[in-house]
This record gives structure tokens, C-alpha cells and sequence, in this order.
């Protein structure tokens, strides 16, 4: 029932070949204890993030050093936890939350550039080996895409599902797919069979850039176990009364079970027609995404205000706003992972995006 403020880490992607071989200039600079400076013509500004990660670190540092692990943790105890990456297309969103793409069954990427969904994953299924809890676990998989709610888990060809609000559940979707898996393989393949079914596609700045919004939720159910005596057959006869030390095994305990959920949102990035050369599809495809994007810095900033001096907080502003009212605002805790580029040519989105940043670590939710 504390207020926690949400944590927002900042990524800083390294300069492409293209920007290197264009002459653009590191206008990023990380100063270490979780400060960048941005130093460029007519703009000198320092912004400080729970922590930074700068062009040379790992995947591994990322999930590390980003507080990822202690999200799992949460959810395994009951808490609804959210982790999204926004900024600009092509400052790296997609590659921090599941490493290089595109990655097929035949050509899987190296363990080490596996990004915060696998390693969460991973860490989820660890913890549930080694606690003493019967976990259940399942994965949703949605895209928002022009404003529509598709599922990406279920066969066919994709259709809209309508978005529903009542008080106990507030926002969720209706008739959305829910898969159950025990391995790592298994949440490993709806993670690929949902990818490969979300929109992309190639402009200026991005080669595989996002045109929806992705949210992949892991439910965990978790129910204490108990060891109780196991009444077996000794060489005696039946009954206890021969086993001195009889076997234990678990038992599921009368404790109630705990609902939590850890829900990865890759957003669509940002975008200036202008330098994306977008038209067409692609044009109307970028209005769609910067009208949410404007929605969710909307209600962003207006969390950003002390509870008392909040006017209405406009959520059902877009369908974006709405699946996110609860990470945001609500009882849930919330990572942010900001992604921007070095480059001076993008200066601009980057001021955005840090700016951006900056108001969300004012938000607090009540967990």
C-alpha cells in the first residue's frame, strides 16, 4: 500500500555504420551514478535515471542492472508488474526487450544477446523450481495496431477484439488467448509464433520497425505447498504405525494462491514522417501510433503532479492508455526502459524521449 515511484532506466544505443559513415556526431554522453549529459549546439542539459546503460553495455548488465530480476520476484509474490521500453524508431526498444531480430527456430540468437523477456523467463522458471509453491503459468500475447486490439496467439487471420472495463478487472480484453507452458522452449516459441505475426515494415530509419504496440503478459499463479506424512505400506503391514520416519511429500496447503503478472510492452516508436519518408499505409500507421504515444505522455504527465493537485487522468484517451491505466497509475509496479540514440541528426526525439523520462519518475503507483 506504499507509493513507489516508478524506476526508469535510460539505454543508449551505439552509433549505426549508417551514422558513422554519415559524420554524425555523440551528442549523448553517460556521466556514470545514473546521469547523461546531452551536449550540443544551443543545448547543454544532464538528466539523471535509476541507472544508465550506455553503447558498451551487455544484455546481461541491462537485466541486471535494470532491477528486472526483482520484478519476477514480485510477481511470483502476487504483484502486477509492467516493464516498457518507448522512445524513438530504431534507438534499439525491440533489441533490449528480445534481442536481435529477425530470430527464427533454425537460426536462434546467441545466449548473450538475449534480451529482458528470455532472461526473465528464464529467471521466472528457476524461481519456481526452487521455491517451495505450485506455479501455474500462461502467456497472453496482444498488438495494438491503428487502434485495434489483436491477438497474436490465436490462428487465422488476425481480427479486432473489443476492449472492456468493469470495476473489479478495470480495462482488459475480451475472448484474448491465454496459452499455459511449463519450459523455457515453450514460452521461447509463442514468443517467436507471436512476433513473426505482428506488423512491421522497412522506412528510412528502421529496416524492421515496429507499427504496433506489443504487450506479451505472463500469468503466475502460485499456491504454497505443504509437506505432509505420506501414508505408505511398510513391510509390516498398512498404516503409519510402521514408518517410524515417514516419506514426506507435498501437499497443496489450504494458504490461498497469489495472482501475479509480469507484462513486457514494446512500444512503437516515434516518428517524424518527415525523416522516416513514410507515406501511404505507413503515413496513416505513424499518425495512429504518435496519437497514442501523445495520449500515454499525456496521462504521464499528469500522474506526474502531487495526488492532490491530479485533475482526471484521461485513460480512455486510446486503447493504448486504457491496457496501461493499471501499470501506470493503479496498483501495479512499473519499469521503464527509455532507448535513445547518441546521434546528432536524431537530437531532437532524443531531447524528447529524456524529457519524457524525466516526467514518469514523478509517477507514483500504490502497489
Amino acid at each position: 500500500g506504499k507509493e513507489t515511484r516508478l524506476r526508469v532506466v535510460l539505454r543508449v544505443r551505439p552509433l549505426t555504420c549508417t551514422e558513422t559513415r554519415r559524420g554524425d556526431q555523440r551528442v549523448v554522453h553517460s556521466l556514470g551514478d545514473g546521469t547523461v549529459h546531452v551536449n550540443a549546439a544551443r543545448h547543454d542539459a544532464t538528466f539523471g535515471f535509476s541507472a544508465v546503460f550506455d553503447a558498451g553495455s551487455s544484455q546481461e548488465a541491462v537485466f541486471e542492472g535494470s532491477g528486472m530480476r526483482q520484478l519476477v520476484e514480485l510477481a511470483i509474490d502476487g504483484f502486477s508488474c509492467t516493464v516498457f521500453a518507448f522512445g524513438q524508431t530504431g534507438s534499439g526498444k525491440t533489441y533490449t526487450l528480445m534481442g536481435p531480430l529477425p530470430q527464427t527456430e533454425t537460426q536462434p540468437a546467441a545466449p548473450g544477446l538475449l534480451g529482458l523477456m528470455q532472461r526473465s523467463f528464464a529467471c521466472l522458471l528457476e524461481q519456481s523450481r526452487s521455491r517451495s509453491s505450485d506455479l501455474a503459468l500462461s502467456a497472453s500475447y496482444l498488438e495494438i495496431y491503428n487502434e485495434q486490439v489483436r491477438d497474436l496467439l490465436r490462428p487465422g487471420p488476425p481480427c479486432a477484439l473489443p476492449l472492456r472495463w468493469n470495476k473489479t478487472r478495470g480495462f482488459y480484453v475480451e475472448n484474448q488467448l491465454s496459452v499455459d507452458f511449463e519450459s523455457l522452449e515453450a514460452i521461447a516459441d509463442l514468443l517467436l509464433q507471436g512476433s513473426q505475426r505482428r506488423r512491421t515494415s522497412a522506412h528510412a530509419l528502421n529496416r524492421h520497425s515496429s507499427r504496433s504496440h506489443a504487450l506479451l503478459t505472463i500469468h503466475v499463479c502460485s499456491r504454497a505447498v505443504s509437506m505432509h506424512p505420506a501414508l505408505g505400506t511398510g513391510r509390516g503391514g498398512l498404516g503409519r504405525e510402521h514408518h517410524p520416519h515417514p516419506m514426506l511429500v507435498p501437499q497443496p496447503s489450504a494458504c490461498p494462491s497469489k495472482q501475479g503478472t509480469l507484462c513486457f510492452v514494446d512500444l512503437a516508436g516515434s516518428e517524424r514522417v518527415k525523416e522516416t519518408g513514410s507515406s501511404g499505409e505507413l503515413s496513416v500507421e505513424a499518425n495512429n501510433i504518435n496519437r497514442s504515444l501523445l495520449a500515454l505522455g499525456h496521462c504521464i504527465s499528469l500522474l506526474a503532479k502531487p495526488r492532490g493537485k491530479r485533475t482526471h487522468i484521461p485513460y480512455r484517451d486510446s486503447k493504448l492508455t486504457r491496457l496501461l491505466a493499471r501499470s501506470l497509475g493503479g496498483s501495479g509496479i512499473t519499469l521503464m526502459v527509455a532507448c535513445v540514440s547518441p546521434s546528432s541528426r536524431c537530437l531532437s526525439e532524443t531531447l524528447s524521449t529524456l524529457h519524457y523520462a524525466s516526467r514518469a519518475r514523478r509517477v507514483t503507483t500504490r502497489p
